[in-house]
């Protein structure tokens, strides 16, 4: 599959299932880390979650919802189980992080990067015939769940990515018009 064909077929998939094996996995990761990157600080990770780690992240996350929620009785039992499955979606989820600077403009800049990273982990992900979707939420803007993960606390979750195999008909894609965003100035 050429890049226009994975970019222009690359859709998120929400409903995943089978297997992502360690090729796969490292396939993945090696396609982000041919992203950009200024001066080339190199600021991403990348956490794998299988099997049992999900679910534990799944319990971590509802834990900490269970301390904040107003809810009550049959709802909040139904709200904190919604949650707590969210991370055993898919077979895999693929949590890349930055750290970050001190300096305002490399923290920015390393952001993009990462999140140019995760870019081409999903378009690698498309080419190797897996879905996969690009998650974020409250979540990632936790300094607990950054903890549950061994993560540092000035660490910043760019992106969950769940990956399998996908279960779902790909959705359709959204019009583009390239005259309406594009300006050229000569």
């Amino acid at each position: 599959m050429d890049v226009f064909e994975a970019l222009n077929t690359r859709r998120s998939i929400a409903r995943l299932e089978g297997d992502v094996d360690d090729a796969q996995l490292h396939a993945l990761v090696d396609a982000a880390l041919c992203a950009p990157n200024h001066k080339l600080t190199r600021p991403w990770r990348f956490t794998a979650l299988r099997g049992a780690a999900r679910t534990a992240l799944g319990i971590a996350w509802a834990a900490i919802l269970e301390r904040s929620t107003s809810l009550e009785g049959a709802a909040r039992d139904a709200f904190l189980a919604r949650e707590r499955s969210k991370p055993v979606r898919a077979p895999l989820v693929l949590v890349v992080s930055t750290r970050t600077d001190d300096d305002p403009v490399i923290a920015a800049e390393d952001f993009a990067a990462t999140a140019a990273a995760v870019q081409n982990l999903l378009l690698a992900a498309q080419a190797l015939g897996l879905g996969a979707i690009w998650r974020t939420g409250e979540m990632a803007y936790n300094p607990e769940i950054n903890a549950h993960l061994g993560l540092e606390p000035a660490d910043r979750i760019v992106a969950f990515v769940y990956i399998g195999r996908p279960a779902m008909e790909s959705p359709r894609g959204l019009p583009r018009d390239v005259a309406a965003v594009l300006r050229i100035l000569e």
